[in-house]
């Protein structure tokens, strides 16, 4: 997310945090950091729970997406073309013209030819308070995307396209500095980083309808083209909650994956330049993790800007490569979910689910998750601190249901494992209101995870993902 007033994202968070690692992530997480916020400002401690697509009792969340030939077949092209085989996305055929573009990172202008695709209207199952959009693309040097949302109201007014990322794998030397955009808002609703929100929920205004338009980007005069071969967003609304129902264990004898450990907190002090150095790479750090537990990993000329002396080069990388350069942070979550995508055959979406039941669900098929969680050092026992806002790695489930995760907060790798009582676990994850050390009212992820799974899932995984709304 962006900065909150003038107070510096993680400046707020160094304050908030009851150690330096387990830096906040996204929206909900500035809200819980305790930023002061402009009047009128969205809730941002609103959440939801993930349900499969079509089902229609007691959703508040739905994830739609577009990654196949049919899909991309059925937007509003203006120099794309779909681009069969066994990844289908959509490319660059001949530009619809050209614009020019002034970083505001670099200050660098340059005239850039592009080319749109629409997607058609989606109705959402769940009239939402909340819109989070991400997306799996691969951006050659010399070219990056735009993604933007367009949401109708219950009143039947529109929402303005709101600018969901600006992004390129690279760090602009040849493209743009990823970033997202601040300072959208039509009254209305309003952009936070990566969160679209309605500004007064209570209101009973909500976003019924939107649409995903994705602009494609090149230097002008070459062939190059981005690749796009996911989009899709996430829609919520849930009530506000302090407490959320427990879930019963399902995966009787449990299961734990086999997943890279590795500590955010061994990179204290390296490259401050992104998001003030290891102590605030709980996210990068975790996104990792599973890129590694399917198989992928950076080249070595990936790692070479590296410091050699450096332990586990990559989650350096991982942290520069996720960086929003207008957030001033790796917490972006829809940024995160298009790193890992990066990766050979990955995909990555945002989404939110609806209690451990699901990611029990997931793990059955071998599919780990990275979930956000805030709460006091007395709601989690056995973590040692408390944390405005925090990714982690859900790994496995004992026996009796409690949570394995690989926490990057631990002091080194080999500490990184941890067993976490299932319920204080489910409730820190799933609540949208909290109380801080201070009695003050604050906000929660409400179920928010990214999930990292293969273009071509085994039979099992496609399932269960279909279940979830991942189709």
């Amino acid at each position: 997310m962006s900065r909150s007033g003038s107070t510096p994202r993680r400046s707020v968070l160094a304050a908030a945090l009851g150690v330096a690692g387990a830096a906040a992530v996204s929206t909900a997480a500035a809200s819980a950091a305790g930023a002061t916020r402009p009047a009128g400002a969205p809730r941002a401690e609103a959440a939801a729970a993930g349900e499969p697509k079509g089902r229609k009792a007691a959703a508040v969340a739905e994830y739609y997406g577009w990654s196949s030939s049919a899909d991309w077949k059925a937007g509003t092209a203006k120099g794309v073309r779909a681009q069969a085989g066994a990844r289908p996305g959509i490319v660059i055929a001949t530009p619809a013209g050209s614009t020019d573009y002034t970083d505001p990172h670099t200050g660098t202008k340059a005239t850039w030819e592009y080319a749109t695709w629409t997607s058609p209207v989606r109705k959402l199952s769940v009239p939402a308070t909340e819109a989070i959009v991400s997306w799996n693309a691969r951006t050659p040097a010399g070219t990056w995307i735009q993604v933007e949302l367009k949401g109708t109201y219950s009143d039947a007014t529109s929402t303005p396209w709101y600018v969901m990322g600006r992004w390129a794998s690279d760090d602009g030397t040849t493209s743009i500095r990823r970033t997202s955009v601040d300072d959208q808002s039509d009254n209305k609703s309003s952009v936070w980083t990566d969160t679209l929100s309605v500004d007064a929920p209570a209101s009973g205004l909500r976003l019924v309808s939107y649409r995903i338009r994705l602009t494609l980007h090149r230097r002008p005069g070459t062939t190059l083209t981005p690749t796009v071969w996911r989009v899709g967003a996430m829609g919520s609304d849930v009530p506000d909650r302090f407490e959320v129902p427990a879930s019963e264990p399902s995966l009787g004898k449990g299961r734990e994956l086999t997943v890279p450990r590795y500590s955010q907190e061994i990179h204290k002090g390296q490259y401050p330049e992104y998001d003030n150095g290891g102590e605030a790479w709980c996210s990068p750090t975790s996104s990792q993790m599973i890129i590694e537990y399917w198989g992928r990993k950076p080249t070595a000329d990936d790692l070479a800007w590296v410091n050699p002396d450096y332990a586990d080069p990559q989650v350096c990388h991982a942290a520069r490569a996720t960086f929003d350069y207008q957030y001033d942070g790796c917490g972006n979550w829809p940024f995160n979910a298009a790193y890992a995508a990066t990766y050979r055959d990955l995909q990555g979406v945002v989404t939110r689910l609806g209690s451990l039941t699901d990611a029990e669900k997931l793990i059955s098929v071998g599919i780990p998750l990275i979930t956000s969680q805030s709460f006091l050092k007395t709601e989690l026992d056995g973590a040692g601190y408390g944390t405005a806002g925090h990714l982690m790695t859900v790994v496995g489930f004992t026996a009796d249901g409690d949570v394995i995760a690989n926490d990057p907060a631990s002091p080194g790798n080999d500490a990184v494992r941890h067993i976490y009582q299932r319920r204080q676990w489910e409730n820190i994850w799933l609540r949208t209101k909290r109380y801080d050390a201070n009695g003050q009212v604050k906000g929660g992820s409400g179920g928010v995870c990214y999930l990292y799974f293969p273009a071509q899932p085994t039979a099992a995984q496609r399932t269960v993902l279909k279940e979830l709304g991942i189709g």
